[in-house]
């Protein structure tokens, strides 16, 4: 008996000492949601969470796995001296509800506009969980401020799921964006990341059922290891469907990779831009047309190491769309699946 009793007090003892340590290793400068309202999915706490974000800058405001639901957008300060940092954990989803009012389910840097990154408190956003538009809503959007952060963020059900809106800076918007998934809602309107603020850097992005899966309408961007993919469905409309849509010089492109797109990368007028090993890839020929390339009038943008796999059962594949006389170039250029007919735009361009 006594040994059952010592056993039950060491089984005690230790159970109370994990407690211990399992709460002295939770942060103790976050802001924990959960401390404030219920993640079940069913209450709204836009409004409850609204107020956490105003009453507590400068601090990290931590959201433990469960639902949150909203009825309308999260707005994070841009002023530092008044910005918070959201920190979701793996499971936590800030979900739009089916009364939605309109804009992303998050704002960052949609309230209390600044351009300073000379005080702390500059470098903020997002990190972690997943954004649920519930086909109501777009995903997150950068309103205003500079050097932003989104990353390991997982985004569905959404009509545009990360827009990077005009920046502070005299347009420049400097927002660092890594680590994102993104499934669209399959909308002929719908594009996975929208870029209209100036010198940013995109790493690391896989997008799904889109329209556009990147729209580029700025300068100054670096985007490395983007993967777009239409997800085909007889019923949709293909024509016009583009993995990669530029409309300005200076941007750069490297490993960026269009599956399925009837356009892979379309570039506007007389732009020079730099495309490094990207990649162009169709799963199906039943589809009308697959081209790899066009242009909106001569090509000036540089193409180096281009691969395309044109599917062989699709009648109409083109490696290149674009007048001839540009400055552009297509270098070390491979294209598989089947015989092309030879334009005048690719035997001038191709090298």
């Amino acid at each position: 008996m006594k040994r059952i009793i010592i056993l039950q007090t060491l089984v005690a003892v230790f159970l109370l000492t994990g407690q211990a340590h399992a709460q002295a290793a939770l942060p103790t400068d976050r802001i924990v949601a959960t401390h404030y309202v219920k993640a079940d999915g069913k209450t709204d706490v836009t409004e409850a969470l609204q107020h956490l974000i105003d009453t507590h800058p400068n601090r990290t405001i931590y959201f433990p796995d469960g639902v949150y639901l909203l009825s309308h957008s999260l707005r994070t300060p841009a002023d530092p001296t008044k910005s918070v940092m959201l920190v979701l954990d793996n499971y936590a989803r800030l979900q739009a509800s089916p009364h939605w009012q309109g804009g992303a389910v998050v704002r960052l840097g949609g309230e209390h506009p600044a351009n300073n990154i000379t005080i702390p408190g500059s470098n903020y956003g997002l990190r972690g969980g997943i954004i649920d538009g519930a086909n109501v809503a777009d995903g997150i959007s950068i309103d205003g401020g500079r050097e932003t952060t989104i990353q390991d963020v997982s985004i569905k059900h959404v009509r545009i799921g990360i827009h990077v809106k005009h920046g502070a800076n005299s347009g420049s918007s400097d927002a660092d964006i890594r680590q994102v998934n993104i499934v669209g809602n399959d909308s002929v309107n719908s594009i996975g990341l929208l870029v209209e603020g100036y010198d940013n850097t995109f790493t690391n992005m896989r997008i799904a059922s889109v329209h556009t899966g990147v729209w580029v309408k700025t300068g100054g961007n670096c985007l490395r290891n983007i993967h777009p993919l239409y997800i085909f469905k007889p019923t949709q409309q293909y024509e016009g469907s583009c993995g990669f849509r530029v409309e300005q010089n200076n941007n750069w492109l490297d490993f960026c990779y269009s599956d399925q797109f009837a356009t892979g990368f379309s570039l506007g007028r007389d732009i020079c831009a730099t495309f490094t090993n990207c990649f162009c890839f169709w799963y199906t020929g039943k589809v009308p047309s697959q081209t790899a390339i066009e242009a909106q009038g001569q090509l000036n943008s540089l193409f180096t190491g281009l691969h395309a796999n044109f599917h062989a059962d699709c009648t109409d594949a083109t490696i290149i769309k674009a007048e001839a006389g540009g400055r552009g170039r297509l270098t070390a250029t491979e294209y598989f699946g089947r015989k092309l007919k030879d334009s005048d735009a690719a035997k001038y361009y191709l090298k």
